[in-house]
């Protein structure tokens, strides 16, 4: 049975089909990368160990089986700065809470194959989790839920990580009245 994740984000969504470096991931908003297209998102990010936390928080979710699937799948990867912003007793609550992690790491998710060249000025773009996120690109880079998008266009066989350097937190959800 094939690895699925070594500790990891990043949801998973992760990176670095940088299967050319495992080294960390150099933050540029317009750095496009492509690797062997063999390996999965999710084997790119166990193989990155700038991912770490990400495919920790992947694998204690159950999403590595998911995410090592047909897809496509796009997934905007925080690296493991991007989980150090978030204090370590919610960080740990976070991963203890499998219904929240897996709505956060969905929410990093976009179906299909969304390549940077594909991206428009502005655009909503449903998530796994079910919400809208807004992507706005720029000429200084691109910003998903308006978080900076790090690195772009890391290229898996079911497949595209777009790096982050935050975690994004999907809205709230309300219970809708009925009437």
């Amino acid at each position: 049975m094939r690895r699925l994740l070594a500790p990891f984000l990043v949801a998973a969504l992760g990176a670095a089909a940088l299967s050319v470096s495992a080294g960390p991931v150099v933050a540029q908003t317009s750095s496009t990368t492509q690797a062997t297209t063999a390996k999965t998102v999710v084997d790119i990010a166990a193989g990155n160990p700038d991912f770490s936390t990400l495919v920790t928080a992947v694998k204690a979710a159950g999403l590595a089986g998911t995410l090592s699937g047909p897809g496509p799948f796009t997934v905007f990867a925080p690296t493991n700065a991007a989980f150090a912003k978030i204090p370590p007793a919610q960080l740990q609550a976070i991963l203890a809470d499998q219904q929240q992690l897996t709505s956060i790491l969905t929410y990093h998710v976009v179906p299909g194959k969304v390549m940077a060249a594909d991206l428009k000025k502005s655009q909503r773009v449903k998530t796994v989790e079910g919400s809208k996120v807004l992507i706005v690109k720029n000429k200084k880079g691109a910003k998903i839920g308006g978080v900076d998008i790090v690195a772009t266009d890391i290229v898996g066989s079911n497949g595209v990580i777009h790096v982050i350097d935050e975690v994004l937190i999907p809205p709230k959800k309300t219970a809708k009245s009925s009437k």
